[in-house]
This record gives structure tokens, C-alpha cells and sequence, in this order.
């Protein structure tokens, strides 16, 4: 099915919404297959903060909205102060955990000095999906222009898991889901998605238990 629509907010099931500037032509190129069955992928939410609590996450809550809305399951949510060794201790607690797909953070993406989440993740990824930060920063130049170049969103795969890496803000994790994610996560995307190589992820791996 192909969820196109014009001179209106653009909604579309599974909680994503996408911008009118350039929505039109992201919804064209993204095709969900009804005639597929949706699989449900269990994802943990991290938020990386020095001040955010449960009560004051929104860009944690927003995701939590998001992926429930789409038909996920919670897995884990947590919140991290900005230390590249507790984010890094947490990433590998959950890509060691079977019931953990993907793993979804928010924070910690600039340059300043506290920003180290890109680090943490560097330090546990097996590869690298280069493209998600180009299209997340892509997208997001139509939005706040060069200021874009300030988020260093990357993601990647450790162990069998899915690690995505989103900067705080309550409207970039809004992007970053309603944009990319709610479609690579979807197993009737076409014409590919992430959920469909997870059976293959861990392949060339020893001890390769984890989402088999």
C-alpha cells in the first residue's frame, strides 16, 4: 500500500508522522505490503542525560509512544548520565539480553564535551549502517538547516542487536522514528528492512544463540 497524501498533515498508521515540505516524496518511495503479517521486534529505549528523570524523559516517552503505536514491544527503557562507559556497559548488558531486537537511544549525539554516546557506541559495534546518520541528517537539514551538521545520529549491529543513535531533542527522536525507523523496523516495508536480516545478523558469529 502506498500512503500518500497531499495539502494535509501527513499521519499514517503505526505512529509516524512525517513533514509536509517533503513528506510527499518519503511516503512515494516507502511501500508497506499488506499482504505481509507485521512482526512485532522488542526494543529498548536508553536515554543519555546528566538531568532527565522518568517524569521529565519526553524524548524517552516519545519513543516509548512511538514503537508501542507501531505495534512493538518495550523492552527495557533506562536512563544513563553522559559517561561513555556507563552507556557502553548498558548497550552490551542488552545486546547480550535474547529478549532485546534493537536498542533506540536519544542523547549525547553533539560535540561539546559531555556528548560521548557516538563513542560508547564505537566501542561496541561490529559495523557500522552509514547510512542511517546521512539520511537522518539529510532529512533534518530540511528542517534546521546546516545546523544539522552538529549531530553525529549513527547506528549499527553488535551481537544479533539493532543500535540506533538519536540526538535528545524531543522533535529529532520524532524524526528519526516517524522518518526512517517506523519503516526499517517494519517487516512489510518494501522493497527491504531491517527486521527481515535478523535471522541472518549473528551469521559468521560464534556462540550465535542470541535471536535465533
Amino acid at each position: 500500500m502506498d500512503f500518500l497524501y497531499k495539502n494535509r498533515p501527513l499521519l499514517r498508521p503505526y505512529g509516524a508522522v512525517l513533514h509536509q515540505n517533503y513528506g510527499d516524496k518519503i511516503l512515494s518511495m516507502s511501500k508497506i505490503d499488506t499482504n505481509l503479517p507485521f512482526l512485532p521486534v522488542r526494543i529498548a529505549v536508553l536515554t543519555v542525560s546528566d538531568s532527565r528523570t522518568l517524569e521529565t524523559d519526553t524524548s524517552g516517552a516519545a519513543l516509548v509512544a512511538r514503537l508501542e503505536g507501531a505495534g512493538h514491544v518495550l523492552a527495557e527503557r533506562a536512563i544513563i548520565s553522559d559517561d561513555a562507559d556507563k552507556i557502553a556497559a548498558q548497550l552490551r548488558k542488552w545486546i547480550a539480553d535474547p529478549q532485546v531486537d534493537v536498542v533506540i537511544t536519544n542523547g549525547g549525539t553533539g560535540v561539546t564535551g559531555r556528548d560521548v554516546t557516538p563513542e560508547a557506541f564505537e566501542s561496541v559495534l561490529e559495523k557500522r549502517i552509514e547510512g542511517f546518520g546521512e539520511l537522518f541528517r539529510m532529512l533534518s537539514y530540511r528542517k534546521i538547516g546546516t545546523s544539522t551538521i552538529q549531530s553525529r545520529a549513527l547506528a549499527g549491529v553488535a551481537g544479533g542487536t539493532y543500535l540506533f543513535a538519536l540526538p535528545g531533542s524531543t522533535g529529532a527522536v520524532k524524526d528519526g522514528w516517524d522518518d526512517i525507523l517506523v519503516f526499517q523496523l517494519d517487516s512489510r516495508h518494501r522493497p527491504c528492512n531491517f527486521v527481515e536480516l535478523m535471522p541472518r545478523l549473528r551469521e559468521g558469529l560464534k556462540g550465535n544463540g542470541h535471536h535465533d
